[in-house]
């Protein structure tokens, strides 16, 4: 199964991202993360310490598999078989992969990465017992792209907020477009359940099933204050996304 985690910025969608991938791990399943946000900091979420360099930086990689994308012609179908072994690195059960960021302003855009991500989607030919999770750039940029086609779950993590909401319509109205086949929703930073309903609500008037919530928890701060990944710090926020985890499963199923 093939899951991007998307939403506006800020909302928490890689502490989402990493700690999933952690709880697939413990359960046997085979993981790989892919850090497709320019931020990079889906390592950290995890608990990877040694994190694989970006793929953006192998430019001559980039350059042969994907061509020059700077003003030029590059490739849309690149050879990307090799790129999760070569490329990328494993602690605590999870494989990832870096996709890398603009380094600076003026420098051009990520389109030969994104046409190497795309690849690698369709490439992937999944064991059951095999996950890919994707965390996404924020915002809705990475749709126009199509860069998540391909994959089979896409959940939109939302907090309290109009502008949050906001987003999750156009990302409802995008991934449609580009044939993502499930959409549904998380909600983070919950403040108890006149929140949650409130949100849920409005994300099921527009089409978006909410799979589970998140509850404001201070162990995420006192967890990236520290350095460590919030799956080893526990707490209820991480208890909420085993139970997420476990709506993911379930959807599978019922399928």
């Amino acid at each position: 199964m093939k899951i991007a985690i998307t939403g506006k910025g800020g909302v928490g969608k890689t502490t989402l991202a990493g700690t999933l991938a952690r709880i697939f791990a413990e359960n046997d399943f085979s993981v790989l993360a892919i850090d497709a946000d320019p931020d990079m900091n889906l390592a950290s979420a995890i608990g990877i310490r040694n994190p694989p360099a970006p793929l953006t930086e192998h430019k001559r990689l980039i350059e042969e598999r994907a061509g020059t994308g700077m003003g030029g012609v590059f490739k849309l179908n690149p050879k990307v078989d090799d790129i999760a072994r070569r490329f990328g690195t494993t602690e605590h059960g999870v494989s990832m992969l870096t996709m890398g960021t603009i380094d600076t302003g003026g420098s051009g855009c990520a389109c030969p990465a994104s046409s190497l991500l795309r690849a690698l989607l369709r490439h992937l030919l999944l064991r059951e017992s095999s996950i890919v999770i994707l965390d996404m750039e924020a915002g809705i940029e990475h749709l126009g792209r199509g860069t998540a086609r391909g994959v089979d779950l896409m959940i939109v993590v939302v907090e309290p907020g109009a502008r949050s909401i906001e987003t999750a319509a156009r990302i409802r109205k995008l991934s449609k477009e580009i044939g993502v086949p499930r959409l549904s929703a998380v909600v983070n930073k919950t403040g108890g359940r006149d929140d949650l309903g409130t949100i849920s609500a409005r994300l099921n008037e527009l089409g978006i099933p909410v799979i589970g919530a998140i509850p404001y928890d201070e162990t995420l701060i006192q967890a990236d204050m520290s350095g460590r990944a919030p799956f080893d710090m526990g707490g209820d926020a991480v208890l909420a996304i085993r139970r997420i985890r476990d709506a993911i499963m379930a959807s599978v199923r019922s399928d």
